[in-house]
């Protein structure tokens, strides 16, 4: 095959793959020079690629890498590390990422509910607005018991898989 023919098909799924994912983490807000980089490094087998090799899959200029690594290790989403015996870094995914991240949007939360219990405070628990706030403070408070209770159930799923994501077989007792 030459190179003007294009990459081989598992290469071509791939990319499909991670354009779509990025599609859609643009859809929810994330940037989407950002989404591609995050996608491209889901789906790599090392969870870890260097610049050039984003540049190279991702077909951007390195420019483009610099910028969505910096708003991916400012969100915590990736990590740089430095190659052994080279200058290079490689952009790497951290362990538990979506659990890291929703365990930082329970923070948010928090904050949000103490921001708009004062809020409502100000506003006056007999004024529409004061209800409205109370309610969306409520709202917060909710999420954020329920956010705990979800990720412990998470941590106990996770826990009783094996390293393929298989279920282990129960203990014998």
């Amino acid at each position: 095959m030459t190179s003007t023919e294009g990459p081989p098909p598992q290469e071509e799924a791939v990319s499909r793959f991670v354009e779509r994912f990025a599609g859609e983490l643009t859809e929810a807000g994330m940037q989407r020079m950002a989404s591609r980089v995050f996608a491209a490094l889901l789906a790599s087998e090392t969870a870890s690629l260097t610049s050039a090799e984003l540049s190279e899959r991702l077909r951007i200029s390195p420019a483009a890498v610099s910028g969505a690594i910096r708003y991916l290790t400012q969100v915590g989403m990736v990590a740089r590390e430095r190659e052994p015996g080279t200058r290079r870094e490689r952009y790497v995914l951290h362990n538990e990422i979506w659990y890291e991240t929703f365990t930082r949007r329970d923070q948010v939360l928090l904050r949000w509910e103490k921001v708009l219990r004062d809020g409502a405070a100000t506003l006056g628990p007999d004024t529409a607005a004061g209800a409205r706030t109370t309610e969306t403070a409520d709202f917060f408070a909710f999420m954020q018991e329920e956010m705990l209770t979800l990720m412990d159930r998470w941590r106990e799923r996770r826990a009783a898989r094996g390293p393929a994501g298989e279920d282990q077989e129960p203990a014998a007792t």
